[in-house]
């Protein structure tokens, strides 16, 4: 077949071979050859290697409770797992009575009103977070993410074709990013705003004059919102985690809530997450599904009935125990110098600044990034951090603080060791 007049034309005699491989000879596609491994699971991941080798090491990587699921939920699902109708397909979408125990419990826990048909049930909140973007952006659209964020934001954002557009905000500020903030970043490019509080990585959450601030601008700018509620009942010290949309109701038709039972309920692994929101773009979304995973496992939808229609007496346990691993974390942390750590009021996680170690001494070994230092850290105290380039903003680290007492305060104790010696 001859060659297309222009690209004829447009190639110099004298070029050189393209060293591109055809199609056939890639082995792994672009798309899916750009996604970086998720830096908190990778961490996880290693620290319990090192632990089933036999080395004592105290991991602060992973962003679950160390607390089993509650026994109801438990019970729900093991009936299940005994009813034939749960061994078949169900609707790709979700259960009707999961369906209807997620617009009960948001009606309740945050005040947003929704109906069955703008909820679609996924596995676990990546998965929501994900086909959120997919249903939402074009390739190009912008996506602005305030910094620090979840390793996984960006990662789902470009695999949707869009462009991650990183907001900072650092100890300073609390790590709230303002209106005006968001504001410098906006292009004619930019399609929607990702939000979530209470944070992932930094515990921090947003007052409610600020929440509304932001939703007010969004909807002034013309832009979507994608908001994160999964830590909605983590918040200590009298904060609360208002919705966007129950702030900010005219922005309703163009937000769209993600959330799941992982971290209320203790349920990480039993991977059911939903997303919420205008019934076009969950219809949409449900289509993706369709073809994706389909029905999220059914006797993990059960656990999920059974925990959004029982009282919140488990979680008010959980969060008493959080909230005094906070403040012990925090204050030892504190003692060391060239840390500088801000008190979360949400979720379970600290986000200090480490910068006044780099370039220090320690152990005979001198760290000139937070993610040397979460190695030299690993492998001189035994105890497993999340560097802080993982979530857009190298110089910190993320400390997860649902692990048990006694493994908390042991492993900050040495950091403390390894950390103070540093000339």
């Amino acid at each position: 077949m001859p060659a297309h007049p222009e690209t004829a034309a447009s190639a110099p005699e004298s070029a050189a071979p393209s060293t591109e491989l055809p199609p056939a000879g890639r082995r792994i596609s672009r798309r899916i050859g750009s996604i970086a491994e998720s830096a908190t699971l990778a961490v996880d991941a290693k620290a319990k290697a090192l632990k089933a080798a036999g080395k004592p090491v105290i991991g602060f990587g992973a962003g679950e409770p160390d607390f089993p699921t509650p026994d109801y939920i438990v019970d729900a699902a093991i009936t299940a797992a005994r009813t034939p109708a749960m061994h078949r397909y169900t609707p790709a979408g979700g259960l009707p009575a999961l369906k209807e125990a997620i617009v009960a419990k948001t009606a309740r826990d945050s005040g947003l009103q929704l109906t069955p048909a703008q909820v679609l049930v996924t596995n676990g909140g990546k998965q929501a977070v994900y086909e959120a973007f997919a249903t939402m952006l074009d390739p190009g659209d912008e996506v602005i993410v305030p910094a620090p964020y979840w390793t996984t934001y960006p990662e789902a954002i470009r695999l949707a074709g869009g462009v991650p557009v990183p907001v900072v905000a650092d100890e300073q500020s609390g790590y709230l990013v303002s209106a005006a903030q968001l504001e410098a970043a906006r292009t004619p490019r930019t399609k929607a705003l990702l939000f979530c509080s209470p944070s992932n990585p930094t515990g921090a959450v947003y007052p409610a004059e600020q929440v509304e601030e932001i939703g007010r601008w969004a909807l002034e700018a013309g832009l979507w919102v994608l908001t994160d509620e999964i830590y909605e009942h983590l918040t200590y010290g009298g904060a609360g985690a208002p919705s966007m949309p129950v702030l900010v109701p005219e922005l309703a038709d163009r937000c769209v809530v993600v959330n799941g039972v992982a971290k209320t309920y203790a349920m990480t692994g039993w991977r059911v997450g939903w997303i919420a929101g205008p019934a076009d773009v969950v219809k949409a979304a449900t289509n993706l599904q369709s073809h994706a995973t389909s029905n999220v496992a059914n006797v993990s939808q059960a656990a999920a009935i059974a925990a959004l229609t029982g009282d919140l007496s488990a979680v008010g346990v959980m969060r008493e125990a959080f909230d005094r691993r906070r403040t012990t974390i925090v204050s030892m942390l504190r003692e060391i110098p060239g840390i500088a750590c801000p008190e979360p009021q949400g979720a379970f996680y600290v986000y200090p600044s480490v910068k006044g170690l780099l370039g220090r001494s320690i152990g005979g070994r001198t760290a000139q990034t937070s993610a040397e230092l979460a190695e030299l850290i690993l492998e001189q105290a035994e105890v497993a951090v999340v560097p802080g380039e993982a979530f857009g903003t190298p110089g910190y680290v993320r400390m997860s603080y649902a692990l048990g007492d006694d493994d908390l305060v042991e492993g900050v104790t040495r950091m403390q060791r390894l950390l103070t010696s540093a000339g």
